[in-house]
């Protein structure tokens, strides 16, 4: 983009005063290479939970992705410079990007031919520690193996893989990947879970590949209901329209027309993107760990948003309420709040349904 335009092309960041969610300095870097306008903004706590108000009526619908506030604050600080931007979503979901995309298929064929009760058994005695236990061993062990266990989150990820052990397939591996509550039944009262989704929009493609059935699933759920959405909203409450050039039919057609090995490579995703990518950024620009564009809302639930959670989380109100079942809520809060488990994906999206039902009473 920047090769076509006679003059800097206008990029924006965000970036977080907390480390492990700040990749401004990543974006930095490679807006100096190119030559770009970059304009960031380092975001306080503070700042960030003040959109917290806004988001019943900024997105219209309990809508539950927490990277929704950092989303809406970058659109914003673009706003105050241009009327239209250019995001890059749909890279990951045509081209593998994802870590489950690399993670999942093998995992899976190390473990779905051993008998169900062993791997119940191994999913027990991993999920025995909590996620900060595994991160403070992983921490030790990367003192004496530098660079080798060097992977962000790693207690959530271990607390996921005890979750997805026990699947009898690699569908169900990969709805318990991308599900957070795993009975949501037993969760809303009276509701029903719909699932034509999972039985038959990738039933053929099982027999392909399994990373490109997780692909398929995610083009046609978590894109248009999440990622998309979440885009547009927060864009369009600041009057910013974005557009998203990786999802040009032409490209899309591409895109599913490549193998597998075009996408996924050595163990890493969007091979054939990196390639592109590497005529014009050197590899030391580019290479990191996959993260998302996340907030810590874990350490806000247990600080500052502790007191307005409680209040929407409170056993009476959602009692009287009549929507939830608040006995599985209320184990999950307690026990997040203690820090022996990270559950604030599953409260964040009651949070949200509940700040939205108190916006609409």
């Amino acid at each position: 983009m920047q090769a076509q335009s006679g003059r800097p092309v206008k990029t924006f960041s965000i970036g977080s005063v907390i480390s492990d969610y700040d990749e401004a300095q990543n974006a930095k870097a490679v807006a100096k290479y190119l030559g770009t306008d970059h304009t960031e903004l380092y975001v306080t706590p503070e700042q960030a939970i003040a959109i917290i108000p806004k988001l019943p009526m900024l997105y219209d619908e309990p809508f539950a992705d927490s990277s929704q506030i950092p989303t809406f604050l970058v659109s914003e600080l673009a706003r105050k410079h241009v009327t239209v931007s250019l995001s890059g979503d749909g890279g990951d979901e045509l081209f593998g990007g994802y870590n489950r995309h690399t993670w999942a298929p093998l995992i899976w064929d190390r473990i779905g031919s051993y008998p169900q009760f062993l791997r119940k058994g191994l999913s027990t005695a991993v999920g025995y520690l909590t996620p900060k236990s595994w991160d403070t061993s992983f921490q030790k062990i990367n003192r004496l193996f530098p660079g080798r266990f060097d992977h962000r989150t790693i207690g959530y990820k271990m607390q996921k893989l005890s979750e997805v052990l026990p699947a009898v397939s690699a569908a169900e591996m990969y709805k318990i990947l991308t599900s957070h509550w795993k009975n949501p039944s037993a969760l809303v009262l009276g509701g029903e879970e719909t699932t034509e989704i999972w039985s038959d929009a990738g039933s053929n493609m099982l027999a392909d590949d399994f990373a490109h059935y997780m692909m398929l699933m995610d083009m046609i759920t978590y894109l248009p209901n999440d990622i998309l959405t979440k885009v547009d909203r927060a864009s369009m409450g600041v009057s910013l329209e974005a557009r998203a050039p990786l999802f040009d039919h032409r490209v899309v057609e591409f895109a599913w027309r490549l193998p597998l090995s075009m996408k996924i490579r050595n163990g890493q995703g969007k091979w054939i993107l990196r390639q592109v990518l590497y005529k014009y950024v050197p590899k030391e620009l580019v290479e990191r760990p996959k993260s998302g564009f996340g907030i810590p809302i874990d350490s806000w639930l247990r600080g500052p948003l502790r007191d307005w959670a409680e209040s929407l989380l409170d056993e009476s109100r959602l009692r009287q309420e009549g929507f939830f079942n608040p006995k599985p809520i209320r184990q999950k809060w307690v026990e997040h709040l203690s820090d022996k488990r990270n559950w604030a994906y599953h409260l964040w999206d009651i949070l949200m349904f509940q700040a939205w039902l108190n916006k609409n009473r």
